[in-house]
């Protein structure tokens, strides 16, 4: 779960790591250039007398050292096709707590607030405290197990409460997510398909990139036959504003693999979702 931390204990809301998968390991054609290049760095310590030459091999092996890293980082594949916050390391971020209370007791002045109640005294704190929690993602780790038994039938779980912010009216939308794969080779912790929905949760959305981030960290950590993931959802900014269409629901769907292309799977999949194709 994510540390958290109030007012009282500091003002600046630590994001953690988000630690979802393992990191690439540098290849042995990026290890064997770099060792060739301290080789030759290293040659140049007679030219140079003992201690200057020493020094300066040093530097250009570290150099060397650096630069293979570089180029290692250059050359691995994408992580995942839907952003940076799948598998692999994300430094964490911080969010300063101080400046956006500051910020919300502006907006309230700007709105014609008046803040003198004691009710609003710690209003913009708990403001600025709250989106800090709803913007920052749960870390965790994707853990798979190898598919000994060869199950090849859909893995399906139902109804996976969701909550996350608009990002046009920093208004909330919840519902539920119903969350599918067709298993390959491995096999995902079943608590891990509510996780992910919740991890992509907890940042600015919309509920149409919500879906395909689910579908496609799926399909990236896994390598699963298919992926199905439908949305439900409804949206504050629809149902508090504007039209005002109070009980409304947004459906969405993001298919992967056998999950959109074999017409029987695909409807079996909607089939024990609920919904029809």
């Amino acid at each position: 779960m994510t540390s958290f931390y109030g007012a009282d204990e500091s003002s600046t809301y630590h994001q953690p790591p988000r630690r979802l998968g393992a990191q690439h390991p540098a290849s042995p054609e990026a290890q064997l250039s770099a060792s060739h290049e301290a080789a030759a760095s290293a040659s140049t310590v007679g030219q140079a007398g003992p201690r200057h030459g020493l020094q300066l091999a040093n530097e250009r092996a570290g150099a060397a050292s650096r630069g293979a890293r570089a180029r290692l980082a250059n050359a691995l594949p994408p992580r995942s096709t839907v952003d940076a916050a799948t598998p692999g390391e994300v430094p964490h971020t911080e969010i300063d707590l101080t400046a956006a209370a500051r910020a919300v007791s502006d907006l309230l002045d700007a709105l014609g607030v008046d803040r003198e109640g004691e009710g609003l005294a710690d209003t913009p704190g708990r403001v600025a405290r709250a989106y800090a929690e709803l913007l920052t993602p749960e870390p965790f780790e994707a853990t798979t197990f190898p598919n000994d038994e060869g199950y090849d039938e859909l893995v399906l779980a139902r109804s996976i409460p969701f909550s996350s912010l608009c990002e046009h009216h920093l208004l909330p939308f919840t519902g539920v997510a119903h969350v599918g794969y067709l298993p390959g080779e491995r096999l995902l912790g079943l608590s891990k398909l509510a996780r992910v929905v919740t991890h992509f949760s907890r940042r600015l959305q919309v509920q149409e990139r919500l879906t395909t981030q689910v579908a496609h960290w799926l399909e990236g950590a896994l390598h699963p036959k298919g992926v199905g993931v439908v949305l439900e959802g409804e949206h504050a900014c629809m149902s508090l504003r504007g039209i005002r269409a109070a009980g409304s629901v947004t459906l969405t769907s993001a298919l992967v693999g056998i999950v959109r292309d074999d017409e029987r799977t695909r409807a079996e999949f909607f089939s024990l979702v609920g919904c029809r194709p």
